[in-house]
């Protein structure tokens, strides 16, 4: 991978009048009581947040293919709610109607689903989630675009993903409202109201990996999230064991390759969590200047194609034996 010759945070015009640590402080570094999280960056139309101006910097650093992909796929999420039809299908079994949504997530293109509830922690503080119930859809970005990071050519995948997996979720969405049940598809991380990763997480989809990111046995960090929120009746999934724990605590191949060492190979507590945490104050400025970043999620060896499978019966096996000494 090629990295771009960028200059440090203090540099950036964008960065110079923002407060010593101000994205790490909102979102509760060091903070050991739970609370819900507060928004820092990604929060369009919502001025006065502490880092409104190198967010700003960060859509207008973009190139023309970047804009189109954002464009395209934000125009298809005008369709993320829709009317809902007035008989309501009635749901006898949670886990066969649960069987049957993943199935149909599927069918339009996801390549990963799972359900779990929403928490009071899954959505920002200045809103109030209206859903019981939530739907994670992940899918895979091509590798070979990626392997580009930092670079325009992979920030063009990343938005088109996103519209992709948006896609996903406004026709799962959709589907769901035809059954008389309320659906609301969520797919653009800039204007969100929720936390994708953490719902992700529970939904069984992967574990958090110690640059931030969710991981995934299919895919790696290599894929891009959307949610469908709803109030019809499902069973959850429930939160998996691959491993990544064992191979975090040891490897250290996104915290060398973070241009900004904004990645810690320590835990912290954060918002009365105890998780990995990346600087924020760190990795935002480097991610604004280069197209969204994304070189630890692809220098992570989960990433590579193929390799999670065997990667994870590898960590697990090794760690069963560790037991039985």
């Amino acid at each position: 991978m090629k990295l771009h010759d960028v200059p440090p945070a203090e540099n950036l015009p964008q960065y110079k009048n923002v407060p010593s640590h101000a994205g790490n402080r909102v979102n509760g570094l060091g903070e050991k009581e739970k609370r819900r999280p507060s928004r820092v960056f990604h929060a369009l139309g919502r001025p006065g947040y502490p880092l409104a101006g190198l967010n700003a910097f960060f859509l207008m650093n973009n190139t023309a293919g970047i804009v189109w992909q954002a464009i395209k796929y934000r125009w298809r999420l005008r369709n993320s709610n829709g009317p809902i039809a007035k008989t309501q299908l009635e749901v006898q079994d949670k886990s066969q109607m649960a069987k049957q949504i993943k199935g149909k997530a599927i069918e339009f293109g996801a390549g990963v689903v799972g359900i779990t509830d929403f928490i009071e922690t899954d959505s920002y503080d200045d809103i109030d989630n209206r859903f019981p119930n939530a739907i994670c859809i992940g899918n895979p970005m091509q590798r070979e675009e990626m392997l580009h990071v930092p670079h325009a050519r992979a920030a063009v995948e990343v938005q088109r993903v996103y519209g992709e997996v948006a896609d996903v979720a406004i026709k799962l969405a959709a589907h769901i409202r035809s059954l008389g049940w309320a659906a609301y598809a969520y797919g653009d991380p800039r204007s969100t109201d929720i936390l994708q990763i953490p719902l992700a997480i529970r939904a069984g989809l992967g574990e958090l990996g110690k640059h931030g990111s969710i991981i995934t046995k299919e895919f790696g960090s290599n894929l891009r999230l959307s949610t469908v929120a709803t109030n019809m009746p499902l069973s959850f999934d429930q939160p998996i064991d691959i491993g990544v724990e064992d191979l975090c605590a040891s490897c250290r191949r996104c915290t060398v390759d973070c241009p900004p060492a904004a990645i810690s190979d320590e835990k912290q507590w954060v918002r009365g969590e105890y998780r990995w945490y990346v600087d924020f104050d760190k990795c935002v400025p480097y991610f604004s200047a280069n197209f969204g970043c994304a070189i630890c999620q692809e220098v992570c060896p989960w990433s590579e194609p193929g390799r999670g499978p065997s990667l994870s019966e590898k960590l697990l096996s090794k760690r069963d034996s560790k037991k039985t000494k």
